[in-house]
């Protein structure tokens, strides 16, 4: 296990959504948006139900995690890890509570859990010398939403 860089602790303790890269059954790809937490020196996700995530995560516990500040995205933390625990039941509630807290303010509406713990084995922070601006074409209203 590697230590969280005190750059990582601070996007991962913000309230960036986090992407969850896992393993299929055949080896390919599949990629999740979650919300993440810190626990020690482990991250922390969390779901309320079985879903493809956790029984991939199950079968090979190997993922990665991309993490990018939602006020600059050329600012990143991306993370390679196993799974190194499973929890459920009200341990469980209580980190996922905290967790949706950080994120929205309040508990989340579902009353059941799985809390996977990931140990970080590779961590890299990356800051690209960009500043992130809208795009003056972009967002000017399309003529469907002109009023």
């Amino acid at each position: 296990m590697v230590e969280l860089t005190p750059e990582a602790r601070e996007l991962l303790g913000a309230r960036n959504m986090a992407h969850l890269a896992t393993l299929m059954a055949d080896g390919s790809p599949h990629v999740s948006p979650v919300w993440v937490g810190i626990e020690g020196d482990r991250l922390a996700i969390f779901s309320t139900a079985p879903h493809l995530k956790v029984r991939n995560m199950r079968r090979d516990g190997r993922v990665a995690i991309s993490v990018c500040d939602e006020h600059n995205p050329y600012r990143s933390v991306l993370i390679r890890g196993r799974v190194v625990e499973e929890i459920e039941g009200p341990a469980a509630v209580e980190i996922m509570d905290r967790i949706s807290n950080r994120y929205v303010g309040t508990d989340f509406p579902v009353r059941t859990a799985i809390v996977s713990f990931i140990e970080p084995e590779r961590v890299h922070y990356q800051e690209l010398p960009f500043t992130h601006e809208p795009h003056p074409d972009r967002y000017s209203a399309s003529p469907a939403h002109r009023g």
